[in-house]
C-alpha cells in the first residue's frame, strides 16, 4: 500500500463503584429492569447530582497510571443530544476543563517499542440501554445502566495500525485491572472502544477522511474492523473517491 493509516481510539470503561456517578443508586449488574433508578439518573426536574467520591478517586489512579497530568480545578458539561437512552437530553461530561490529559502508553509491536500519547482522561456518566425487539415495531429502554460512572480514555491519532491499535487495548486493559478499578468485563459492556480511522498518502501531513467505528466490545473485533476498514477506504480512494 502506498497510504498511511491513521488511528485514535477511545476506550470507555465502567468504574467498580456500588453507586452511581451522582446518585446513590446501585450499579449491580444484572438486575431486573429499571430496578436501580432514582429521580437523579431519570433526568426528574428539579433533582441534583452529587459526585461520587469513590469515582472521582479511581478515575485518578488511572490517570496518574497512564502518567497524565492533574488538572487544578475541573468542570463538569453538559453534552446536549436526544437520544431515548438519556432520560436528562443531555450527559454529564466533560469538555475543555477534562480530570487529566497529556498522558502515554508505551507498547511494543512488531518488536519495535512505541509511545502512544493519551489526550485525555475524563469522568462522566454512561447512558441507558436500548433493546430492540426482533419481532415488532418497538424498543425497550432499561435505566439501570443510566448514570454508571464511566470513564473516557483518548488517544491521540498516532497509531498506525490494527496490530498496534490492538496492542495498545490489551497493554491498556492490563493497567486497569491491575489498578482493581474496573472489572473490564467486554461482555458486560465494562469496556467498549470506538475507533476513528483514516488513510493518507505516505508522507502527506494533512489527515485523510475519518471514518469512526462504534461501540465495539472486543479486541479481536477492533483489529478486524479496522483491517477491513483500511482496505475498504484504500479502494475508495484508488478510484477517485
Amino acid at each position: 500500500m502506498n497510504y498511511e493509516t491513521v488511528i485514535g481510539l477511545e476506550v470507555h470503561l465502567q468504574l467498580a463503584t456500588e453507586t452511581k456517578a451522582f446518585c446513590g443508586c446501585s450499579t449491580r449488574f444484572g438486575s431486573e429492569p429499571n430496578s436501580q433508578t432514582c429521580p437523579v439518573c431519570l433526568g426528574f426536574p428539579g433533582s441534583l447530582p452529587v459526585l461520587n467520591e469513590k469515582a472521582f478517586r479511581f478515575s485518578m489512579k488511572v490517570a496518574l497510571a497512564l502518567s497524565c497530568k492533574i488538572q487544578e480545578r475541573i468542570k463538569f458539561d453538559r453534552k446536549n443530544y436526544y437520544y431515548p437512552d438519556l432520560p436528562k437530553n443531555f450527559q454529564i461530561s466533560q469538555y475543555d476543563m477534562p480530570l487529566s490529559y497529556d498522558g502515554s502508553v508505551e507498547i511494543t509491536s512488531a518488536g519495535k517499542a512505541k509511545r502512544i500519547r493519551v489526550r485525555r482522561v475524563h469522568l462522566e456518566e454512561d447512558a441507558g440501554k436500548l433493546i430492540h425487539e426482533t419481532k415488532g415495531d418497538y424498543s425497550l429502554v432499561d435505566f439501570n445502566r443510566s448514570g454508571i460512572p464511566l470513564l473516557e480514555i483518548v488517544t491521540e491519532p498516532e497509531i498506525n495500525s490494527a496490530d498496534e491499535a490492538y496492542e495498545y487495548l490489551t497493554r491498556l486493559k492490563s493497567i486497569l485491572k491491575y489498578l482493581e478499578v474496573s472489572d473490564c468485563d467486554m461482555e458486560k459492556g465494562s469496556l467498549r472502544c470506538d475507533a476513528n480511522i483514516s488513510i493518507r498518502k505516505k508522507g502527506a501531513k494533512r489527515l485523510g477522511a475519518k471514518v469512526e467505528l462504534k461501540n465495539m466490545n472486543t479486541f479481536k473485533g477492533v483489529k478486524a474492523a479496522l483491517e477491513y476498514e483500511e482496505k475498504r477506504q484504500a479502494l475508495l480512494l484508488e478510484d477517485g473517491e
